[in-house]
């Protein structure tokens, strides 16, 4: 294959992918070129390491999903309603991966930045990037119950990296016993760490 737009594509693709689905230890440059097709030549025209690869997968990853987001968290949406939506969006999301993956893979960014934190600065960075996106999305929602007056009135952003670290733990617990049941409890967490009646459970 040559090396085209089509080549790293599919280098993207494949190294989020497999990453999420293992580990980005277990994953080399060899294994992904051979998924995605691709020779190593043209894995180095695009790419100088493993690293910058993952960074970039990474970063194309949350381009495709930001829409969701937009979406999700619209000012159109009440705003405890959005993070309901959110809740259904992440269910969602890792029921498909469990199909396609046969096992609960939990969240992608804070999976390998937590292998890779003490390893890796640029990978460090790049989920810490990725995760103060997530924070600003809940911090606004968060903000604008309070202002709505639907919540007692606080930090905003405390709060909102509180729901954030919350949820990556439940998904973590859900990726250990493999039970996508475990993302049952999402609004009740969330809700009760903002101070706020949580929906009808969901089953």
């Amino acid at each position: 294959m040559g090396r085209t737009s089509d080549a790293k594509a599919k280098l993207l693709s494949v190294a989020f992918d497999l990453i999420h689905e293992n580990s980005y230890g277990s994953v080399g440059v060899e294994q992904i070129c051979q998924r995605a097709k691709v020779n190593k030549g043209s894995f180095y025209y695009f790419f100088k390491t493993k690293t910058d690869l993952v960074v970039a997968a990474y970063e194309e990853h949350w381009r495709v999903k930001e829409p969701d987001y937009e979406r999700i968290f619209s000012p159109h949406n009440p705003p405890l309603k959005r993070l309901e939506l959110w809740c259904g969006y992440i269910r969602e999301v890792q029921k498909q991966r469990h199909k396609k993956y046969e096992q609960v893979c939990g969240c992608p960014y804070t999976s390998v930045g937590g292998e890779l934190a003490t390893q890796d600065k640029k990978m460090r960075l790049k989920t810490r990037d990725l995760i103060d996106r997530h924070v600003e999305y809940l911090a606004a929602a968060i903000a604008d119950a309070m202002t709505a007056g639907r919540i007692e009135t606080g930090d905003a952003e405390i709060k909102a990296t509180l729901v954030h670290a919350f949820v990556v733990g439940l998904l973590l617990r859900a990726k250990i016993y493999n039970d996508l049941k475990v993302l049952n409890h999402l609004e009740a967490g969330i809700f009760g760490l903002i101070g706020a009646k949580a929906p009808k459970p969901h089953s």
